[in-house]
């Protein structure tokens, strides 16, 4: 089974995801760097050139590629979970596991950083707010949730790694 991360920008989805995989000796695939390196744009580039909507699609051909791997680990971009195909496509051979966070630890992770195309506008605390309530549905879409505020993403891969559940799922 691969163990899939989804969850909101700013909840820790690559770097536990990093760390479970380095834990478990399986292969690690971030779904947004992927993309980049296809394409040969940053996330934000791919958004300012060719819109969100051409780069959904992208990402929705990544995650049909991605999702047939075997034994693997992979850190979903944010949105990934807008995309029914996307969520079937992961559950096939997958443990969907949602990481989660207040908007306020969110705002606070991701304040200095200036490659997050969603979040350049004038208030980003009230649109990250915005995005989340939009996407609390489609979030809750998994089979395991982790409440990620105020733990270090490796705090979160124990988390993780230490559910039974999850445990069982990968004998």
């Amino acid at each position: 089974m691969n163990l899939v991360f989804t969850g909101f920008m700013g909840t820790g989805k690559s770097k536990t995801g990093r760390i479970v995989s380095e834990r478990l000796k399986r292969d690690f695939f971030d779904t947004d760097n992927l993309i980049e390196r296809k394409v040969g744009y940053s996330i934000n580039d791919i958004f300012k050139r060719y819109g969100e909507t051409s780069f959904r699609q992208m990402e929705i051909e990544t995650i049909k590629e991605v999702s047939e791997r075997d034994s693997a680990v992979i850190s979903c971009g944010g949105g990934v979970v807008l995309s029914s195909a996307n969520i079937a496509a992961l559950r096939k051979k997958g443990i969907i596991i949602n990481l989660y966070a207040s908007a306020e630890v969110i705002y606070e992770r991701l304040k200095s950083e200036n490659d997050r195309p969603l979040l350049r506008c004038e208030k980003p605390l009230a649109e990250i707010k915005k995005l989340l309530n939009f996407r609390k549905t489609f979030y809750v879409d998994c089979d395991f949730s982790f409440d990620t505020d105020g733990l270090s993403a490796a705090k979160v891969a124990d988390k993780v790694l230490n559910n039974d559940t999850i445990k069982k799922l990968l004998l």
